[in-house]
């Protein structure tokens, strides 16, 4: 206080959090969205393979809790068997450091989304797009494999140069 007057002051600061810029208040501590290094790249490559983007970024609210998945998207009729199809994108830059400290945050968010999805908005599928890179060098080995296989993830592979999706990862149904 100063002067009888009550002074609030708001830090916002930005950081780089696994290849996104997020601006956070220094008031309330909360992240809010941002969007990743690839975001535009990504957007193009999923219109280029025919989907339409409908959120961005696709708010999931539960609990009195409000999450933001990248973007969610829907594909119209190109096939009787995608027809009406929807699908939320997380995209993940895989920047850091270690690229497995990566996944393990980018499956963490991956597995609450689809969680919330769920309960949510059970037709639409959760999908994390990583870079071409990402999946030669980490997903593609015997320890991506396994992680992916394991915990049954969708993965969305994009090439950074041709801006398109050079590859759908989805999990084996066995039984």
């Amino acid at each position: 206080m100063r002067h009888g007057m009550t002074v609030l002051r708001f830090l916002l600061i930005a950081h780089a959090v696994g290849g996104r810029m997020a601006l956070s208040c220094g008031c309330l501590g909360e992240i809010m969205p941002a969007k990743t290094l690839y975001h535009n790249l990504v957007v193009r490559a999923l219109t280029a393979d025919g989907w339409t983007i409908t959120h961005d970024p696709l708010t999931l609210s539960f609990g009195g809790r409000d999450l933001f998945v990248d973007l969610g998207a829907e594909r119209a009729a190109l096939g009787a068997e995608k027809e009406g199809r929807k699908i939320a994108v997380e995209i993940q830059s895989f920047l850091g450091a270690s690229l497995v400290r990566d996944l393990e945050e980018a499956v963490g968010q991956y597995q609450v989304y689809r969680t919330l999805l769920l309960e949510t908005e059970p037709d639409r599928v959760p999908y994390l797009a990583v870079p071409s890179r990402v999946h030669e060098e980490l997903l593609s080995d015997r320890f991506g494999k396994l992680i992916v296989t394991r915990l049954e993830l969708r993965v969305a592979v994009f090439d950074e140069t041709r801006e398109r999706i050079v590859r759908w990862i989805e999990p084996r149904i066995t039984g």
